[in-house]
């Protein structure tokens, strides 16, 4: 299939086949879009947590309004945003430049005084704020890098992350969770499998200015 018959047998599914699994290599491919997923400035404020474990699916069922995807899936995806940010990405950030690029200090230093004011000023709600955005770009990527390899999915806000910090222990990492990813496979007698996909008409939701 090309990506836009992929993007057309793309769903949200309701009911995975809990007797398939992702292969370690769909797994890396799924990780390694994550982490080329783009993000502001280049700074990749996010982490994904991948589960593939059974009982830590089992405790968090309850904090996702019982949503039997989150059992069912071959593997639960919880992308993450750090609860605390400060300017100490920017320099962790720019020694990655340097390591990779070799970039000189005089072409780094003024991006780099640039980028360190721009988060000291901001407030920890501005930050989170700002950074959760950036989960939705990686959710997106996620999305169609998932249809691209005929990967099921199914992006979810309906959960507590207060409580998915509590079962995860993500504040000893600084992290909160911000998006839920459970994929795997569909399940042949999920009733939205067949279901023509509804969207608006192109002329409805695209403007063209010439």
């Amino acid at each position: 299939m090309n990506i836009i018959e992929n993007l057309k047998w793309r769903y949200a599914v309701k009911k995975f086949d809990t007797n398939k699994t992702l292969s370690t290599a769909q797994i890396e491919i799924l990780k390694e879009a994550f982490n080329l997923t783009a993000t502001s400035y280049g700074l990749q404020p996010l982490k994904l947590i991948i589960i593939k474990n059974k009982e830590i699916q089992e405790k968090l069922l309850p904090f996702s309004w019982n949503q039997q995807q989150i059992v069912q899936a071959s593997h639960l995806f919880v992308i993450c945003i750090q609860d605390h940010y400060t300017s100490k990405e920017v320099e962790n950030y720019f020694q990655l430049v340097q390591k990779i690029r070799n970039t000189p200090d005089d072409i780094i230093n003024p991006f780099k005084k640039f980028l360190t004011a721009e988060i000291e000023k901001k407030t920890q709600e501005e930050l989170f704020n700002s950074n959760k955005n950036q989960a939705y770009i990686a959710l997106g990527n996620l999305l169609t890098v998932c249809a691209s390899q005929e990967i099921d999915s199914c992006p979810m806000e309906g959960f507590s992350p207060e409580k998915y910090n509590e079962v995860l222990n993500l504040n000893t990492h600084n992290l909160t969770a911000v998006l839920v990813l459970p994929v795997g496979f569909r399940a042949t007698d999920d009733y939205m499998k067949d279901l023509p996909k509804v969207r608006k008409e192109l002329n409805e939701s695209v403007l063209e200015i010439n």
